[in-house]
C-alpha cells in the first residue's frame, strides 16, 4: 500500500498547556475536538486530537503532568492554511483573543498572510494564496 493525496495525515506536537492550546486551534480558527484522551498510567500523556471532521489531516496535541518532552518551535515550524483570498480580519482577532500572538515571519509570509503563533509558540499562517499559486 502506497500513500494517496487522500491519506490521512497527522500532525503530532507537544503542548505545555491543552486547555490553552484548545482555546486557541478550536475557539479561535474553528477547529474541532475530535478526541481527548486522559493518561491512564505511567508513562502515558494527555491528548487532544483536533481538526476538521471531513479533512484529511488533524493535529495531535499532547501534553499533562507525565508528558516530559516541551514544545520547541522554530520560526519555520508552520501550518499554513490557503485561504485564496483576504484573511478575515475578525478572524485574526480571534485567534488573538484565544491566546495566539500576531508575528512577523518574514518577507514572503508577510507579503502573502497572516502569521499567528499558537500559545505554545508554534506559528499558523493564513495565506491569501491558493494551493495551486503557492
Amino acid at each position: 500500500m502506497t500513500p494517496t493525496a487522500g491519506t490521512h495525515l497527522r500532525i503530532a506536537r507537544p503542548s505545555r498547556d491543552l486547555a490553552a492550546a484548545e482555546r486557541f486551534w478550536v475557539g479561535g480558527l474553528g477547529l474541532a475536538v475530535l478526541y481527548r484522551g486522559e493518561a491512564g498510567g505511567p508513562g502515558e500523556h494527555d491528548l487532544l486530537m483536533v481538526g476538521w471532521p471531513d479533512a484529511a489531516w488533524h493535529l495531535e496535541l499532547v501534553g499533562g503532568a507525565a508528558h516530559t518532552v516541551a514544545p520547541r518551535p522554530t520560526e519555520e515550524d508552520l501550518l499554513v492554511l490557503y485561504l485564496d483570498g483576504p484573511v478575515d480580519d475578525a478572524l485574526v482577532q480571534e485567534l488573538l483573543r484565544a491566546g495566539g500572538t500576531r508575528v512577523a515571519a518574514g518577507p514572503y509570509w508577510d507579503r502573502w498572510g497572516v502569521t499567528v503563533a499558537d500559545p505554545d509558540g508554534y506559528r499558523l499562517v493564513l495565506s491569501t494564496r491558493s494551493w495551486a499559486n503557492a
